[in-house]
């Protein structure tokens, strides 16, 4: 007996050859940074470099004493910082082609009820990482170079290095990024199996331990950016139980839900 239209293998005849898979990586990887690469040349020309580091000081410039600057300490600081900062926000920016590549390279050979689980992940991860950098950009510089200026003494007049200010933004971007994530690191363990919805609620309390003692290791030895970060983490903890609730119910297979 031939098996019914519903029961037929979803990826029957969609098999590539090795060969035919490494070119369309090759081609996908290109166009992806053909992508980056549009987006920091428009940068480039407007608004350029230096204007888009003067935006990312922007929260710290506004905290310094009067007439007071950054400094640069080494001698091609000036030219390679702001380019690494063009580069950043040029990735930035086209972050949605390189997904949207990678996701056409692997969408084919996974299911329907697949796609409905990695899609949503994708994109919801993505946004969550994009909210997590501007909630810090928008939000906690200003109250954490607000707090630290506070403390220093009238004798000293501060002129932080634009290469270590460079670091300190990328390590608090991806400290609040990742942190945003959590939703997301919830749901899949829920959908995988690995924990029950029930002993991720169970576990509530353990988080906000665990939030705070993540906090105080990845942010400044400062109280405002460690309540920041640990806050919005438990938080973000409930969302992802209510949506991993959600999300196991419309992902299942099709044979687990018979």
């Amino acid at each position: 007996m031939s098996d019914s239209p519903e029961k037929k293998d979803e990826l029957a005849g969609t098999e590539q050859p090795f060969v035919s898979h490494l070119v369309e990586l090759r081609d996908r990887l290109v166009k992806a940074v053909m992508a980056i690469a549009v987006v920091a040349i428009a940068l480039g020309v407007y608004p350029g470099p230096a204007a888009l580091y003067d935006l990312m000081a922007a929260p710290l410039v506004a905290h310094l004493p009067k007439g007071a600057t950054m400094i640069a300490t080494s001698v091609i600081s000036p030219f390679m910082v702001p380019l690494k900062v063009l580069m950043m926000t040029a990735f930035m920016i086209a972050l949605p082609v390189v997904l949207y590549q990678l996701w056409a390279f692997v969408a084919p050979g996974l299911y329907a009820h697949e796609k409905k689980l990695v899609l949503p992940l994708v994109v919801s991860s993505t946004l969550l990482f994009f909210v997590g950098v501007a909630f810090c950009y928008f939000f906690v510089f200003g109250r954490v170079f607000a707090f630290i200026q506070s403390f220093a003494p009238a004798s000293i007049t501060a002129s932080p290095d634009i290469e270590a200010y460079l670091g300190f933004v990328l390590s608090m971007f991806l400290a609040f990024g990742m942190a945003f994530e959590v939703p997301v690191v919830v749901v899949v363990l829920a959908r995988m199996g690995i924990f029950s919805v029930q002993k991720l609620k169970d576990f509530r309390g353990y988080f906000v331990v665990l939030a705070f003692i993540i906090a105080a290791i990845v942010t400044p030895p400062d109280v405002v950016s460690q309540l920041a970060l640990a806050i919005p983490m438990v938080a973000l903890y409930e969302v992802g139980i209510w949506a991993a609730q959600i999300f196991i119910r419309h992902t299942q297979a099709p044979e687990a839900t018979e």
